[in-house]
C-alpha cells in the first residue's frame, strides 16, 4: 500500500513513464494517474493504452535525441522499459538483451541529468545479482551477474547513477532491483515467456498435460506487478540512496506449489519432467531494507496474483504480438 501522503505529491505533477505499456509500467501509470499527475508514457509497444488517461508517445530510446526531447519540463521520470525474455532466450540471443538496454539506460538517465529532471527512479532486476539463495543489498556489486548480459546491463545503469553522485553531488536518482514479477500485461510469447506466463499460455492453448521442467523443487521469489509498482513510487518518494533497495514478496515458493496454485482453480493436468534441469534450488529477495526505507509493503497473495493474471490474460491472449520483439529481429 502506497500512504497519502505520498500519492498527494503526485498530483499535478509531468511524469515521464518509460516502458508504461509493460508489465509493472501500465500498474505504474494507473497509481499516477488515480493521483491526479499528468502523465506520458514512452514505448515502442502498439497497446491501446487511452484508458488510462494518459499521452502515449511511440519513442525509441536507443536515440539520444529522443531522450532529450521527452524528459523536458519533466518532475519525476521512472524508467521501467527494458527486455523480458526466457533463460532460453536470454542464453541464445545476448546482444537482444545487452545493447538496446546499455542504450537505453544510458540515454534516459544522461537525458535526465541533462534536463535537471527533479526525481528519477531506475529499475534494475534481481538478474544483476551474482548466484545465491537470498539476495541481499549489501552482496550486489560483486561477482558475475546471474543473467550474464542484461544483468550486467542492468548493473551498468546502476554504476551511472553512482558516478552522477560522485561527480555532481546528485541525490535524486533512486534505484530498485525487482525479482521475478508477473501479473496482468505480461509476455506471454511462448517462444521467450518466463514461468508464469509460459504456464498460463500453455493451460490456455490445451496442452495436456502441461510439462514442467525438473520435480518441482526449486523455489523462487515471485511478486505481483501491482506490488513492485508501488515500492517504484515509494523509492522515488522516499529515495534509496547511497544504493538501491530490493522489491519482492520476500517469501519463497516453489514450482511445484506455483503449479499446484494454478490448479486450485484451473482444471489441467501437468507432469514435472524429472529428466530436465530444476535450476538453481533457492533463490529469495530479502526485501528488509526497502520496509525501513521506503515504507514498502507488498500485500498480493500467490492465489490472488494468479487469478487476476489469468482472467485478464483470457481476454487478452494476443496483446504479446503487439509489443516490441527484439528477438525477432
Amino acid at each position: 500500500m502506497i500512504e497519502d501522503n505520498v500519492l498527494r505529491s503526485l498530483e499535478g505533477k509531468n511524469c515521464l513513464v518509460t516502458g508504461g505499456t509493460g508489465l509493472i509500467g501500465r500498474q505504474v501509470v494507473d497509481i499516477l494517474c488515480n493521483a491526479g499527475a499528468k502523465v506520458k508514457v514512452a514505448s515502442l509497444d502498439l497497446i491501446n493504452i487511452t484508458e488510462r488517461k494518459a499521452l502515449y508517445l511511440v519513442i525509441d530510446l536507443t536515440y539520444f535525441g529522443k531522450c532529450i526531447e521527452i524528459t523536458k519540463d519533466m518532475d519525476y521520470v521512472f524508467h521501467l522499459a527494458g527486455i523480458k525474455g526466457s533463460a532460453k532466450v536470454t542464453l541464445e540471443k545476448p546482444a537482444s538483451f545487452f545493447v538496446p538496454l546499455l542504450q537505453m539506460n544510458t540515454n534516459i538517465l544522461e537525458a535526465c541529468r541533462t534536463n535537471k529532471v527533479k526525481r528519477v527512479v531506475y529499475t534494475s532486476s534481481i538478474g544483476a545479482y551474482p548466484s545465491a539463495e537470498v539476495f541481499r543489498e549489501t552482496e550486489g556489486m560483486d561477482g558475475k551477474p546471474m543473467d550474464e548480459f542484461p544483468g550486467l546491463a542492468k548493473r551498468i545503469g546502476e554504476k551511472q547513477i553512482e558516478a552522477y553522485r560522485i561527480q555532481y553531488g546528485l541525490d535524486n536518482f533512486a534505484c530498485v532491483r525487482p525479482c521475478n514479477v508477473y501479473g496482468p500485461g505480461d509476455n506471454f510469447d511462448p517462444d521467450s515467456a518466463m514461468v508464469i506466463p509460459s504456464l498460463i499460455a500453455k493451460i490456455a492453448r490445451g496442452d495436456n498435460p502441461v510439462m514442467i521442467w525438473g520435480d518441482g523443487s526449486a523455489i523462487r521469489d515471485f511478486a505481483y506487478s501491482k506490488d513492485i509498482a508501488e515500492g517504484i513510487i515509494l523509492a522515488l518518494y522516499y529515495g534509496t540512496n547511497p544504493s538501491f533497495v530490493n522489491l519482492g514478496s520476500g517469501q519463497g515458493c516453489s514450482i511445484k506449489e506455483l503449479v499446484e496454485t494454478l490448479h486450485s482453480f484451473l482444471n489441467f493436468n501437468y507432469e514435472f519432467d524429472v529428466t530436465k534441469p530444476s535450476g538453481f534450488p533457492r533463490r529469495i529477495m530479502d526485501i528488509s531494507l526497502a520496509r525501513r526505507l521506503i515504507h514498502y509493503n507488498p500485500t498480493t497473495v500467490l492465489w490472488d496474483g494468479l487469478r487476476e493474471t489469468w482472467l485478464w490474460f483470457v481476454q487478452n491472449r494476443v496483446e504479446y504480438l503487439k509489443k516490441k520483439d527484439y528477438f525477432k529481429e
